[in-house]
């Protein structure tokens, strides 16, 4: 039986408010830059928050990853491979495999091929635009066949590009590794996904955007709140007007000329100062394994939800005669108690995500909750 941590989350610290200040071009600018930095970061560890850069919590205009996709085969499987099913195998996979072996010249009837020790694999990766050739990415593979497990195989050369009808810009292969699975609830572990750790090479230039041209900062995750610390870190540092909150999502930014610094010097500048990011109340719940991970210290408001033979009452009075499996708490407690009462009686995955969607449902709840 799982049990549950309950040492409770520290909550999210609010950092104090900066003065704006207005400072000139030049070397004292990126002087008063460097002080700056140094008040974000004591302000943000006096009052207890976790700091983060801006370049870690934004990306700048037109900085858009590149996602690449292909058709591939594994092969040197145990046996593992798409099956073969009254005598003729997957056609697909057997198609693929004619076709490989007749750019080396040698012609295999199709009905004589055997692919159990083949997979066809759809091959998947993201990389950045600024990529150049010879740079390397991590891929992801996944079978489309009947494959029961990708463990030991070896991806063919596959070409990737961008969209199905664009020519190909990189190559993946190599051997997979296929993470140690926990068994599902019919007993067995699924391999049919696997990763190359940079097994992708870029082959040809990617259309870069104009990165010198870049005015709006995005946020990776967007919060007004965040949006609004970033502005105020950026005008702290080189003076009023420097950022403007757009929306959650963006920041404008309106740099003052500086001859002694170019502008991708100026934003690596900006993107080494820290702000506190806004924490949201956040509850995620692994819907196999039954672990609930909470985002601060949250509290309960009164309900009753009935889940199977099992009831769960926040809030309410205790009953006289209390049924065997019901649980039974006082208003205000927190997610790590729920918590730890559900695991106490052996509450399956499935009902623990079920209980916590309930209380969000009927408002009892206000985090947001997350099943995996």
């Amino acid at each position: 039986m799982r049990t549950w941590d309950d040492e409770p989350v520290r909550p999210s610290a609010r950092r104090a408010a900066l003065p704006g200040s207005t400072i000139g071009t030049g070397a004292s600018a990126w002087v008063a830059l460097a002080l700056a930095v140094g008040l974000l970061v004591a302000t943000a560890v006096a009052a207890g928050g976790q700091e983060a850069r801006i370049r870690d919590l934004t990306v700048s205009g037109g900085d858009v990853p590149v996602r690449l996709m292909g058709y591939g085969l594994v092969v040197g499987l145990d046996g593992t491979g798409d099956r073969v099913i009254g005598g003729f195998s997957a056609g697909h996979t057997v198609r693929s495999v004619a076709n490989l072996l007749r750019r080396f010249n040698i012609e295999v009837p199709e009905h004589l091929l055997r692919t159990r020790n083949v997979a066809a694999v759809l091959v998947t990766a993201e990389t950045s635009p600024y990529l150049r050739p010879g740079g390397r990415f991590d891929v992801h593979v996944a079978s489309v066949g009947d494959a029961t497990s990708l463990r030991g195989g070896v991806l063919w050369a596959t070409p990737l590009q961008a969209g199905p009808s664009e020519a190909p810009v990189a190559t993946a292969q190599g051997p997979l590794i296929v993470a140690e699975a926990t068994p599902t609830s019919g007993g067995y572990a699924v391999e049919t996904s696997a990763v190359l750790p940079d097994g992708g090479v870029l082959e040809v230039s990617l259309p870069a955007p104009d990165f010198d041209a870049a005015t709006t900062l995005y946020l990776r995750e967007p919060d007004l709140a965040t949006a609004a610390r970033i502005a105020e870190a950026i005008n702290a540092a080189l003076g009023g007007g420097a950022a403007e909150v757009a929306d959650p999502g963006a920041v404008t930014l309106n740099l003052p000329d500086d001859p002694q610094r170019t502008r991708p010097q100026q934003l690596a500048d900006i993107g080494a100062l820290t702000v506190v990011p806004e924490r949201s109340a956040e509850v995620v719940i692994d819907s196999r394994a039954g672990t609930v991970i909470a985002g601060g210290d949250i509290t309960i408001g009164e309900a009753v939800v009935s889940h199977g033979a099992m009831t769960l009452a926040i809030g309410a009075e205790a009953a006289t005669s209390p049924v065997p499996g019901d649980l039974r708490m006082p208003a205000g407690a927190t997610v790590q108690e729920v918590a730890a009462a559900l695991h106490g009686v052996a509450a399956p995955p499935q009902a623990i995500a079920a209980v916590f969607e309930s209380l969000r449902a009927v408002g009892a709840l206000t985090a947001k909750v997350t099943v995996r």
